[in-house]
Order: structure tokens, then sequence, then C-alpha cells
């Protein structure tokens, strides 16, 4: 095939009639939400008079569902793992332009099977995630420990579920400042439960270039600001196994990430803004992370969208790793965070179009040139 992707259709490979029926196939990977795709192919009556791939076994309920990209000189990507779990079909008359569209979620679905009533004693919020994970045979990020939360003892406030796992999984995140998700690198059925704060440290994986007239790699970017977005938290709460009537505080401006560039919001915006946080804590360290993640989700007020094909682009974009974006100015080239991935794939071509954020913008500068250690700012 022109274009080097597999289907792995309930563990077996697709055939080379689905792929050359494949009308279209749309994956969407992202740092914080369930991977989703969604199918096209058309519909025919078959000799027996029953419609093709409406009652596919490979396309059943729960029928487990892979694409893997492999860049060319690239190792392969597995850009989806997960299970079938939507089916419409569209029918005309006589069947011409019918079709069939499938769409599925990745494996953290199946942590989404049953809503639970649970305590959860004497463990971390980081403990309950890679116990949450391995209970489903999901191995466990090795980042999903840093930046803990204090255990949940008896003497202060125990952990409540009342939720399906992943929902639980989700809203601890929110509050710890972390992103979850369930994530393949490579190969379909070894999956990774993500619980952990962004990695922004280390060097792009890749470099989105717009300028170079050799070896530019992206046709157009779109660049965003949005500084209506708090830069400091005031942060107070007595606590329950404390009679200290002052109680704790945690008041901050930093998020306990680092900047990806050398200006953040409140230096770039020139102006802050304060809000207020009171939350059910045990200590001072869990208050800290409660206002911590406030200002790590408002951090990101800095955005590129763009669209790259695979095949100059020669890579594929993952969710969660960082890339630099060159010959787009002082402002905005520098490091990015890659927020979501939308791909469309055909037997030609593959297409990914992208969003990136930042929790930062470049220095200003009064002349032209190299800028933030990337070539190609100007």
């Amino acid at each position: 095939m022109p274009n080097a992707f597999r289907l792995l259709l309930n563990g077996a490979d697709a055939d080379d009639d689905f792929y050359t029926s494949l009308s279209s196939l749309e994956v969407e990977e992202n740092a914080d939400l369930p991977g989703a795709v969604q199918l096209t192919v058309p519909v025919d009556r078959t000799a027996s008079g029953d419609l093709t791939y409406v009652t596919d076994d490979r396309l059943k309920p729960f029928a487990t569902f892979a694409v893997i990209a492999t860049p060319d000189g690239g190792g392969d990507e597995c850009i989806f793992d997960g299970l079938v779990l939507t089916a419409k079909l569209h029918l005309q008359k006589g069947t011409t332009a019918s079709s069939l569209k499938i769409w599925g979620q990745d494996l953290s679905w199946l942590m989404n099977l049953e809503e639970k009533v649970k305590e959860w004693v004497d463990v971390t919020d980081a403990d309950v995630a890679n116990n949450i994970f391995n209970s489903y045979h999901i191995t466990p990020a090795g980042d999903n420990r840093s930046d803990d939360s204090p255990s949940h003892t008896e003497d202060g406030h125990t952990l409540m579920q009342r939720s399906s796992d992943i929902q639980f999984l989700r809203s601890l995140a929110r509050r710890n400042g972390k992103l979850c998700r369930v994530s393949c690198k490579d190969t379909p059925g070894k999956a990774t439960g993500y619980f952990a704060k962004p990695r922004l440290d280390g060097d792009p994986v890749l470099t989105l270039d717009l300028n170079d007239p050799n070896d530019w790699t992206v046709d157009q970017l779109d660049f965003e600001w949005d500084v209506t977005r708090p830069t400091s938290v005031k942060s107070s709460q007595a606590l329950f196994n404390d009679n200290d009537q002052d109680g704790v505080s945690a008041d901050t401006s930093d998020s306990g990430l680092s900047l990806l560039d050398g200006r953040g919001l409140s230096d770039f915006a020139g102006k802050s803004m304060t809000v207020l946080l009171t939350a059910p804590v045990d200590d001072a360290r869990e208050l800290s992370l409660r206002a911590q993640s406030v200002l790590r989700e408002a951090g990101w007020f800095a955005r590129c969208e763009g669209e790259a094909d695979v095949a100059r682009l020669k890579a594929i974009l993952r969710a969660g790793t960082v890339v630099a974006v060159s010959g787009a100015g002082s402002l905005n080239s520098g490091k990015y965070f890659v927020w979501s991935v939308r791909h469309t794939i055909t037997l030609e071509s593959h297409r990914m179009r992208f969003t990136l954020v930042r929790n930062s913008v470049g220095p200003a500068t009064s002349s032209g040139g190299s800028v933030g250690n990337l070539p190609g700012g100007f």
C-alpha cells in the first residue's frame, strides 16, 4: 500500500478486500480524553441477500480494534487500541451509496462498565491509580508517583469513590494537576495507564518547520493566546485533624511545571489574576497540590493548531509528547506540548490535524534571528 498502516480487527490483520473497500478512517488521540476511532465502509448485498459487514464478527460489539501507522523510515506507532462500541447503518434504495460507520474508544472503556461505591483508606492517589490500572491488566506509567498526594487515612479524610473507575481516576487527576489516559506505544494489547503530570523537560521529539524552502513539514499554522486566566491562587483551610483555628495556607503562583519558553502567563500579560480556593484536605501538602492544579490547567494560555502530512513529516505526532515549532517568529517559535492529534487515513495519504499548547511564549527581541535555541525564528 502507498500509505503504511495496518488494521487489526478482533485480533487479526484486515484482509486486502477490507482495505480496498475502506471509505474513511479517522483516529483521535488526546492528552486527557479517551482515544477514539471512526471508520466507514460501503454496504452491498451478498449472494444470500444479506448486507456486507453489518453482521461481520470483526465489527461486533466490543470486538478489539487497533490502528498501527508506520512512517517512512520509522517504527510502528499504535495510534489506537480499543473496542468497537457503536455502529450506524445508512441504507439507500438498491444499496447504492449505502454505508456502515463504526465508532470505537480505547481500552479505558472497560474501566467504565461498573459504577462503584468504595472507600479507599491509607493510600495515596497514585496508589489508587496504579491499583485500578493493574486490575485491568494495564501497566501503570513510571511517572504516576511523581507529585503524589499524601496518604488518605482514617484520622482525616478517606477517599470515597462513587463512580466508575475511569471517571474516578479522571476526577482525581484533575484535582492533582495530572493527566489521566490509557494508551499504547507500538504494540496493540500492551496498554499503559497514565496518571501523571505533563513531562515538559527534555528535547523535542521532532520539529515542525513552516518556512524552510527545502525541508518544510507543515503547510500552515494558526496561533492564539488568551490571558484571561488566573496566575496565582490564595488558598487556606481549617484541618479536620488539627485544632489550629488558622488552619493551613497554600498561596502560590507556581504551577509546579517547568516553562516551555522564556515568559510565563504573568510575565507576558503584565498583570496578575488571583483566585480563591477552598478544599477539604488533611495537610498543607494536599492543599498545595490542589492550588497548583488550578494553575496547571489555566497555564496553557498559548495554543497552536495545524495540519501535517506523515509522508512529509516522516513521523507520527503523539499526544503527550513535546515538539518544536520553527519559523513562527520570536513569540511563537519554541517548544510545545502535543495536546491532541486527529488522524485522517486513506490508502493514499495520512494527514494529522493537531493541537499544541504551552505555558509560556518566547522572549521579546529587538532584532531578528534565531530565538530560544531553535533554528528558523525570525
